[in-house]
């Protein structure tokens, strides 16, 4: 009997032990051995799918990034062939160019299509066999304060076909400006590309009582010690020389200022003296004559516009300017008391100055938003206002580097906008608006194009956990026409568009285009005048109210 009792604690001991050995080395294959359900994986699928897929851990590999980047700028490389000339002779010229307007009339009525064939010619008067020119169309009506885009259609054969929708009745004026010649929208392509050092950053570091200043940049070519401002997720990185007996983390401030770099060279640099530059082509174009026409038909066919709404889809044109008012072409805008509108709400206003422009609106426009001082100086200082009876919050933050001017401003808080998105709960009363743009144009496209993909995934992560949050994307502004070329031309804004455009086209986000809005008022103004700002906020305030 006593055998019989040892033996049975032998044998469940064994039992116990091969039971404890199958759950470590592969609990599944034993839940199913005894054809029981698998609650323990079940319980690991439930506990994953509780949390976010992606937290502030990026999904997308460093890997996937580039090669989203590389295929970006591969479509950009298709859409700019090399263009070499030996003479300016070979380049486009506005004066020799031809336009001409198909089937003209003596009459035209709103909501006609205008279309002006354009043909390309150089300096000796021969047909341009390719295209490529980079153009700006417009039309407008200076004592209605009205204005609109065309749509430029290049045939890539030295032809172009430009359309204008007559939205307005009146006299108007058509304006076909060669901003760039192929030969210099080339070469400004080459040049950008090849060079980090068109700007110098100079960083102030803290010693005690005094300072410390040193060179900091993208790239560096010094043997010098550096010190690197590592975003490490998305892995941006920023240096500065480091200096000595100085930590890397006193740096406090930053500027900027032009050096005397260029990659064009002389007979390149040619193509974009100021007389060359924003040429009119349509400098023998007549008046149109515009009139409401009796359609009855038409007009009862035309379906009434519904309210805009949050959209990324823009029609070329997207609209026009009447009577100094923003009018969409695809939807109506509703009145919309401003105040009323913001109640309740938070407001993230992230990026450049163009950005900045809409917390300075709110704040003149709305007299009980007050600003809530966060111990910062300077222009580019991180702003709040708020109104607390209304609850209403607005805040801008400047994006990360780079920020180029001479004025002096603070880095103690600076990080780029992927990691503020990061840190931002949303839901269904957080609006952000982000706008960037202008101050990368001196870079090559790639460092955009990577910031923009950043902070695409950012916005994915925040959409995932509070799907109800509202994002917006303001496209840039067009700036001065002759101010700068190699670093600033319109045209790399343009690339810098299209980029955008292709990287937000998957995501759920608004966009405001306000590419096509300044160009259809002319401003032609990096900070456009307040009318225009406020045109713009009135687009926004459609969007989410």
């Amino acid at each position: 009997m006593m055998t019989n009792h040892k033996s049975l604690w032998v044998l469940l001991f064994l039992v116990a032990f091969w039971i404890s050995f199958t759950v470590f080395s592969n609990p599944t294959k034993l839940w199913a051995t005894f054809k029981l359900p698998v609650s323990l994986s079940h319980w690991n699928l439930v506990m994953k799918s509780s949390c976010p897929e992606v937290p502030l851990n990026s999904s997308v590999s460093p890997r996937e990034t580039e090669l989203r980047v590389r295929e970006i700028l591969e479509k950009l490389d298709r859409q700019i062939p090399p263009r070499p000339f030996t003479h300016l002779n070979s380049t486009t010229s506005a004066k020799h160019s031809t336009a001409t307007i198909l089937n003209p009339r003596y009459t035209y009525c709103i909501g006609d299509q205008l279309d002006v064939f354009l043909e390309a010619r150089d300096y000796l008067g021969r047909r341009k066999e390719y295209g490529g020119d980079f153009l700006r169309a417009r039309m407008f009506t200076p004592a209605l304060k009205a204005g609109a885009t065309g749509k430029v259609t290049d045939f890539n054969n030295g032809t172009y076909l430009v359309s204008f929708t007559l939205f307005w009745e009146g006299p108007v004026s058509l304006s076909i400006l060669l901003i760039h010649p192929s030969e210099g929208v080339s070469a400004l392509w080459r040049a950008r590309n090849q060079g980090y050092d068109r700007i110098i950053f100079t960083g102030q570091f803290v010693s005690g009582t005094s300072q410390v200043h040193t060179d900091c940049a993208f790239v560096l070519n010094t043997s010098a010690e550096l010190c690197q401002y590592l975003d490490a997720q998305d892995q941006e990185a920023f240096y500065c020389v480091k200096p000595p007996n100085i930590p890397c983390a006193a740096l406090t401030h930053m500027h900027s200022k032009n050096k005397k770099v260029s990659y064009l060279n002389k007979k390149e640099r040619s193509l974009f003296e100021k007389s060359n530059i924003g040429v009119e082509m349509m400098t023998k174009s007549p008046v149109i004559n515009v009139y409401k026409c009796n359609n009855s038909l038409a007009e009862a066919a035309v379906p009434a516009k519904e309210k805009c709404k949050l959209s990324k889809v823009s029609t070329v044109p997207s609209g026009h300017v009447w009577k100094n008012t923003w009018n969409p072409a695809s939807c109506s805008l509703a009145p919309i008391k401003m105040k009323e509108c913001l109640r309740g709400k938070f407001i993230h206003l992230m990026g450049d100055s163009t950005i900045r422009q809409w917390i300075e609106y709110f704040k003149s426009n709305i007299n009980t938003l007050k600003s809530v001082d966060l111990h910062e100086t300077g222009k580019l200082q991180h702003q709040l206002a708020v109104d607390l009876d209304g609850n209403i919050n607005i805040e801008w933050q400047k994006h990360g580097y780079p920020l180029i001017g001479s004025l002096v401003y603070s880095v103690k808080e600076m990080e780029n906008i992927a990691r503020k998105i990061d840190r931002t709960g949303g839901e269904k009363n957080t609006i952000i608006v982000i706008s960037v743009g202008q101050h990368f144009r001196p870079y090559p496209i790639d460092v955009f194009i990577r910031r923009a993909l950043n902070i695409h995934n950012a916005l994915q992560r925040l959409l995932l956990r509070s799907p109800d949050t509202v994002v917006i994307i303001k496209t840039e502004n067009i700036r001065e026409i002759s101010s700068d070329v190699e670093r600033l031309s319109d045209f790399h804004g343009y690339t810098q568009y299209l980029a955008l455009k292709d990287i937000f086209q998957d995501l759920n986000v608004g966009v405001i285009d306000a590419w096509d809005i300044t160009m259809a008022y002319g401003t032609n103004d990096v900070h456009p005048p307040q009318h225009v700002v406020g045109n713009q906020i009135n687009v926004f305030l459609n969007y989410i109210c």
